[in-house]
């Protein structure tokens, strides 16, 4: 039985990009396997809350302190006119999972798009990762299909 509770979510402050940082670094070690270098992660995270026109995190915070964060970043659509604003870099710390915690950053989130103009939420999932597939599917998500391909550099 999962026992929700009760947290704030707001809008991330500098003060939180330490926090915030090492919940990407775990994110990306547990989903994918990967070890990224924490300074340059570090940096990511402060020069994303620099550059607001780009996008912001969101932190869940407890009465014990961060449990999670997401980050939202921003695509033009030229089909809706508007933005639609991408959820990325979700997570939520061990302890704090299956507590409703992301149904709530998530709500948040939502409720902002709406208040803000945007024309819809989209996010990216591993294809192997069906535990976050059926959260992001109880909380009226579908499938959007499409394939992201990507050239890094």
């Amino acid at each position: 039985m999962t026992v929700e509770i009760t947290a704030q979510v707001r809008r991330a402050t500098l003060a939180d990009g330490d926090a915030i940082a090492q919940f990407n670094l775990a994110m990306a070690q547990e989903t994918e396997g990967k070890a990224l270098d924490a300074a340059t992660v570090g940096a990511g995270v402060v020069s994303l809350m620099h550059q607001p026109q780009y996008g912001f995190y969101t932190v869940v915070e407890t009465q014990t302190g961060l449990a999670g964060c997401l980050l939202i970043t921003y695509e033009w659509s030229d089909w809706r006119n508007g933005l639609i604003w991408w959820i990325q870099s979700v997570y939520v710390h061990p302890d704090y999972r299956r507590q409703g915690l992301f149904k709530q950053l998530y709500a948040q989130v939502r409720e902002w798009a709406q208040a803000e103009e945007a024309c819809g939420l989209r996010l990216y999932v591993e294809a192997a990762n069906h535990s976050a597939q059926s959260t992001y599917t109880a909380l009226g998500m579908k499938p959007a299909g499409y394939q992201v391909f990507e050239a890094l550099f």
